[in-house]
Formats: C-alpha cells, structure tokens, sequence
C-alpha cells in the first residue's frame, strides 16, 4: 500500500507537519498550549455538572462510586472519543485546504492527512496522562494494569489514520460532508459509552445493545476504564475485535486514498 509505505518514507516530512500543526493550532493564541488542558477540563466539567451531579450517573451499581470516579471515567471516554470525532470533523478540509500540494506531483500528499491524525493524538496523550494523574492522585490509584493501555489505544490510532485518509479524500469530491461528519461525531458520543457503560447498556436497553456492541469505541472506553478504574480483567475479546476493526480502517482508507488520490489535481 503507497500511502503506508510513504509513512515510513517520508517519515522526517511527516514528522515536520506534524509539528507545524501542532504549532499552528495554537499560534497568537494568549494561553497557547495550557488550551490542550484547559479544554478538556472544561468540557469535562459541564459532562460531569450535567450527567452526573443533575441526572446521577454511575458507570456501575456499586455504592462506593463517587462523582469524582464518574467525571474520571468520563474523562477517558472524551479523550479516546476526541480524537476519532476530531479526525472525522476536520480531516474533509485536509486536502483541500493544501491544494498547492496537490499539485505538486513529487510531494507525497498522503503525508498531509497522516500529521493531520498525528496532531490530534498528541491532543489524545496530553488528555489520557493528565487522566492518569488525577486517578493516580484523587482517584484509585494506578496499578500494573496500565500496561494493557498501550494494547487497547492502539487501534484507536489505527481508526485514526484510516478514517483521516479516507474523509480527507472524501472532502476533495463532497464538500458536504463537512457538515455530515459533525453529525457523526455527535451521534458517536452518544454510541461510545462515554456517559455509560456496557454492562449498564446491556441490562437497560438489550434491543439496543444488539447494535451498540458493534461499536469499536465503546469496547475500548470499556476496557480502558476496567484497567484503569475498576481493576477488573481485560477482555481479550473486545480488544482482538478492536484490533480487527482499527486494521480494517487503517488499510481501507489507505486503499480508498490511493485510488482517488490520481484525480485530486483534476478536481482542484
């Protein structure tokens, strides 16, 4: 596949724009970077004001379940989440956005879409430490556990690359679909576990969870918050099927790039 080769190719190249974009995110901005913090905890704050002080949510039947464990478990969710909804809101504008690239025909162009995705999982290492901590510090502590973490994240990354590839190159045909993926990103938070979970889903609204199980994302929030809240075993299954999906993803988007990437030029 051309555009994983170019990956490691070109990685300097990608490695350049992800830092660019890194940077020009928060370029003339007063705060800069401490927005990388500051959003998610202010996000996370309404969730938890909403979901769990005026609705009383609780991820699980236990007493001993405090709204400090609810807005942590919360928080893992909007991380994992924030950066599949991210690459799917903004990847679209990706090529467009650098059609001087295009034109270029020695530039590698899948780069573009890659540091896209890279940029936004930095947003996602920045959340699940700052995560991490506060489990560390106010929550139930971090145990050995945390070493599946890498395992379960992995496909969110894969997920990432994938569906950057193939909504970057969507976008150049369908200006529309701008508009579309904010749909979809808001109808994944509310299909991701976030505010819930399986088992919770499961016993509440079996007709539904026939579907939701389906669903990558909410199999890896699950296993996430098992490993690092509740220190319960991780379920090998859910990973495997995670792991199937996010490799699906991450070659199908790679396939659907390559294939329309010939006419990006003709089109811009």
């Amino acid at each position: 596949m051309e555009p994983i080769i170019s990956l490691f190719k070109y990685r300097d190249l990608l490695w350049q724009f992800l830092l660019r974009q890194v940077k020009a995110r928060h370029r003339g901005s007063m705060l800069g970077a401490l927005w990388l913090i500051m959003n998610p905890l202010l996000m996370l704050g309404l969730y938890v004001f909403a979901f769990g002080v005026i609705f009383g949510g609780k991820f699980t039947d236990s007493q001993d379940e405090s709204t400090l464990d609810f807005a942590l478990g919360i928080f893992l969710g909007l991380n994992v989440l924030g950066l599949i909804s991210g690459v799917i809101g903004s990847a679209p504008s990706v090529i467009v956005g650098h059609s001087n690239f295009v034109k270029k025909v020695v530039f590698p162009v899948e780069i573009l879409p890659a540091a896209h995705a890279g940029s936004l999982s930095y947003d996602l290492i920045i959340g699940f430490g700052l995560c991490l901590t506060g489990i560390g510090i106010l929550g139930p502590g971090l145990t050995l556990a945390l070493l599946y973490v890498p395992v379960i994240l992995a496909p969110v990354i894969l997920m990432a690359l994938g569906l950057s590839w193939f909504f970057s190159a969507l976008g150049v045909f369908i200006r529309d679909i701008g508009q579309i993926s904010s749909f979809l990103g808001l109808a994944l938070l509310y299909a991701s576990g976030v505010f819930y979970s399986a088992e919770n889903a499961k016993k509440a609204a079996p007709e539904i969870w026939k579907f939701l199980q389906w669903n990558p994302l909410l199999q890896i929030i699950d296993s996430l918050r098992q490993v690092t809240l509740w220190g319960g075993e991780l379920d090998w299954g859910k990973v495997g099927y995670a792991w199937a999906f996010g490799i699906t993803v991450f070659f199908g988007g790679a396939w659907f790039f390559k294939r329309l990437r010939p006419t990006f030029a003709d089109v811009l």
